[in-house]
This record gives C-alpha cells, structure tokens and sequence, in this order.
C-alpha cells in the first residue's frame, strides 16, 4: 500500500475550506488537465454523508471510471471519500482540517494500492506516487486560490 500525506496552509476559515473540499464543481476545475467530469451519482453541488459520485477522467490516455463514496463525515474536521468500483485495488482519501490562527491546515492523507501485486508495487512507487501527488498539489493550489479569494461565494452560495 501506497501513501501520500500533503499540509496545506489556506487564510480561510475551516467551514469554508470543508466545504470547498467536497465540492463537485471545484474538483471538475481542480482538475481540468485529466478532462474530469462527473458522470454518475451526485454530478454538482456538495458531496455529503454516504453519497456517491462517478468520475470519468483521462489518466496516461485512457479513459478511466472510478466511483468513490463518502465513507466518514465530521464537519468541518474530516471527511472520507473511498473507491467502490474503480481500477485501484482500494483507495482512501482521509481531509482533515484544523483551525490555525486566522486560516486553516488542511491535511490530505491519500493511501491507495494497485492491482496485480508485485507489479502494481512497484508501479505505485516508481510512477503512481509521483503522478497522485502532482494531481493532489494542483487540486489543493485551486482549493486555496478560491477559499482565499471572493470566487467561493459562487460555489456555496
């Protein structure tokens, strides 16, 4: 099993960057360059307790689908999304988010796991770390550009 753990510091309250966080519509921006959408399931809007969303993205030129479920639900601390169906043998990924002065530290800690045994692996550590972590960074960098700014009204108003 692989794990990927990054900190975030955001000038914005926790509620704010929660919410932002299980945003269907800022994820579908976080991650334009794989061509992201939501396919099935919730399509907009917030993700909350138990609900399901189906992603269909290009991931090293293939179309891939993958439908995660919010599997735990503490707002505004933490929040789980884990694979159902999907080409993982299993992924987690476990937001956390504590206040920090005037702003919040949102800590992602991502563990996830290839099939095919020992060649999943070893793709996990020589590709899949580096690959997960970039799309990880680019998404939180779009979560603190909107959180920070006055554009997250559009989103939770």
């Amino acid at each position: 099993m692989s794990r990927i753990e990054l900190f975030t510091l955001i000038q914005a309250p926790p509620e704010r960057c929660f919410d932002l966080s299980r945003s269907i519509d800022l994820h579908v921006v976080s991650t334009r360059q794989t061509g992201e959408r939501a396919v099935g399931a919730v399509t907009s809007g917030l993700l909350g307790p138990g609900e399901e969303v189906t992603w269909s993205a290009r991931h090293f030129g293939i179309r891939q689908t993958l439908t995660s479920r919010i599997t735990a639900f503490d707002r505004p601390r933490h929040f789980r999304d884990s694979m159902v169906r999907g080409v993982f043998r299993r992924f987690d990924h476990d937001h956390f988010f504590t206040a920090r002065g005037e702003g919040t530290e949102m800590r992602d800690v991502f563990d996830f796991e290839s099939p095919l045994g020992p060649l999943g692996r070893l793709v996990d550590a020589v590709v899949l770390e580096r690959y997960l972590r970039r799309l990880l960074e680019r998404r939180n960098e779009e979560i603190k550009r909107v959180a920070e700014s006055e554009a997250w009204r559009d989103l939770l108003s």
